[in-house]
């Protein structure tokens, strides 16, 4: 699990194919200890693990099926991605749940300096995904803990931050830039439920109204 708050950028040093996968060597952060193979960090917002660390790099795998998922597929040694270690039982939450899980792949449509900050503005590939955005809910983009400040269609915006926009890879992003895109975990399983009951937005079929919530039904669902 991830925060969303970005630790990290750090450039891509080499990119070596395996076949249907690749291995990502990554220059090792400054300040970076107690590192270990198996360890996760989530690069633009994709869960990899390590599997050599050095002083200088990092070697991360990934996948075919992340590959095919997130933007890593695309990316060149010499760019720079975002980086945030793993979460730790009792470190602090100030993003949002992460799972470093992509949903899709959006594009980043362009940015205005508003005062000190940044109105960003993205736009999502498939569209049934926008369900899950909603004003002032969260949404990861390459791995950052964005909040949804405005929706239209199948964009939407958010108010970047000077620090924000200065420590990570956003204000390197140009208009039309693939970027990854991680949903609300809660929010996603609220819709998936609702789905299975037929009670999902544009839903047709009919179910049973909810039981109510009582002592006795915390208890079996182990919440008590």
């Amino acid at each position: 699990m991830f925060t969303g708050l970005i630790q990290s950028t750090a450039t891509i040093v080499r990119v070596e194919s395996a076949g249907d996968n690749r291995r990502l060597e990554i220059a090792r952060p400054a300040g970076w200890s107690a590192l270990a193979a198996g360890d996760s960090i989530a690069v633009d917002g994709a869960c990899l693990t390590i599997e050599r660390c050095s002083d200088r790099t990092l070697t991360l795998f990934a996948s075919a099926e992340t590959l095919h998922r997130t933007t890593l597929g695309g990316r060149i040694a010499g760019q720079r991605v975002n980086l945030e270690r793993a979460l730790s039982l009792g470190d602090r939450l100030g993003g949002h749940l992460v799972t470093g899980h992509v949903d899709d792949v959006g594009r980043f449509v362009g940015a205005a300096k508003r005062g000190e900050d940044f109105w960003c503005e993205f736009e999502v590939a498939s569209s049934r995904w926008l369900p899950y955005l909603v004003e002032k809910g969260s949404v990861a983009v390459d791995g950052i803990s964005l909040t949804v400040a405005a929706l239209h269609g199948a964009r939407f915006a958010v108010s970047v931050i000077p620090f924000t926009w200065q420590h990570t890879t956003l204000h390197e992003r140009r208009s039309g830039d693939p970027v990854n895109l991680e949903f609300d975990l809660i929010g996603k399983y609220i819709l998936r439920w609702l789905e299975l009951r037929g009670e999902s937005p544009g839903s047709a079929a009919a179910a049973p109204p909810p039981d109510p919530v009582t002592l006795e039904l915390l208890q079996r669902a182990g919440f008590v």
